[in-house]
């Protein structure tokens, strides 16, 4: 064995056992493994492709720094590995992946950490990037010259990686459309309300002007209103008693049955900063949502914002 490569197997070794060191014992890995009470199992991709963005790394936190060290570390592995053994890239990923595998499932059984999919695949990604800078830079029998190609290789094959995540992210990542009015809401005797004209009324001591629809109880005691959602959204309304009232009335939001709000008079009369306030929930399609408004309460402004693909 040359000198040379005697050094690259000893670099390799002790970065090895520094990885290792991060996966199973830092970050007080230890300590929880004392209190873990089950194994945890991630199969099922869902976030390999998210890095943290520029902005997030001017002020990262813990969460930000782990999700880039799961790329950025294993790059060396595709440097080392194909300068001590002569092996094919796929090949290459081929084996690396699936030791990510068998460290994710020790972690797991040893309750030192979880398997997780994602974390194998970038770290996957990360030694697939070392691979290509090792391609583009080691070409001549100048060794230094290889090494700052190696390295300027890397970190524009990470830049690009990047920018490729970037991408993937935001065509798979759902967002906010604009707001739709739900103007026609089912009432408790299986009739579409369009609900009362939208009136100017004060309450806290602000000024309150609805933009699209407003319901109340009307000359009933206590009404239900009804709306199936047909797509994933993200379901608003505001709610709050005007002034000169006794603050006698109440609101309750259920969906699917599971009560997500609940409100009373008594709630406004003791903290009137919080009103007129706003709810919002995200709600899956297919789901029925009911509000239920009781004495002086009113809605109003009652409406979605579609989820959808920016590509959609």
């Amino acid at each position: 064995m040359t000198k040379q490569r005697k050094i690259m197997l000893t670099l390799t070794i002790l970065y090895t056992v520094i990885i290792l060191y991060f996966m199973f014992f830092a970050f007080g890995r230890t300590g929880a493994s004392e209190r873990a009470d089950g194994y945890t199992f991630i199969f099922l991709p869902d976030n390999f492709f998210t890095l943290p963005t520029i902005s997030d790394l001017l002020h990262p936190t813990l969460m930000d720094i782990v999700d880039f060290g799961n790329t950025i570390a294993f790059i060396p592995f595709g440097i080392l590995i194909p300068l001590l053994y002569r092996i094919t890239f796929v090949r290459f990923l081929t084996l690396f992946f699936l030791s990510i595998i068998v460290l994710e499932t020790v972690q797991a059984l040893s309750f030192l950490g979880s398997f997780d999919i994602n974390d194998a695949i970038q770290n996957s990604l990360g030694a697939a990037v070392g691979f290509g800078a090792y391609k583009l830079g080691f070409r001549s029998k100048n060794g230094w010259r290889n090494i700052i190609i190696t390295a300027i290789s890397s970190v524009f094959l990470l830049a690009g990686l990047w920018g490729l995540c970037g991408i993937v992210d935001k065509a798979l990542t759902k967002e906010e459309g604009p707001f739709v009015a739900i103007n026609e809401l089912m009432d408790n005797s299986g009739i579409l309300s369009a609900g009362i004209k939208p009136n100017r009324f004060t309450l806290s001591g602000q000024d309150v002007i609805p933009r699209y629809n407003m319901y109340d109880v009307g000359n009933e005691h206590l009404k239900t209103f009804t709306y199936a959602s047909k797509e994933e959204m993200i379901f608003f309304l505001n709610y709050g008693m005007p002034e000169q009232t006794d603050y006698a009335g109440s609101i309750r939001v259920s969906v699917n049955g599971r009560e997500v709000l609940t409100s009373s008079g008594e709630d406004q009369r003791l903290y009137p900063e919080l009103f007129p306030a706003m709810f919002k929930i995200p709600v899956e399609a297919g789901s029925e949502i009911r509000i239920t408004v009781e004495g002086n309460e009113k809605i109003w402004d009652v409406g979605y914002r579609k989820m959808k693909y920016f590509w959609n």
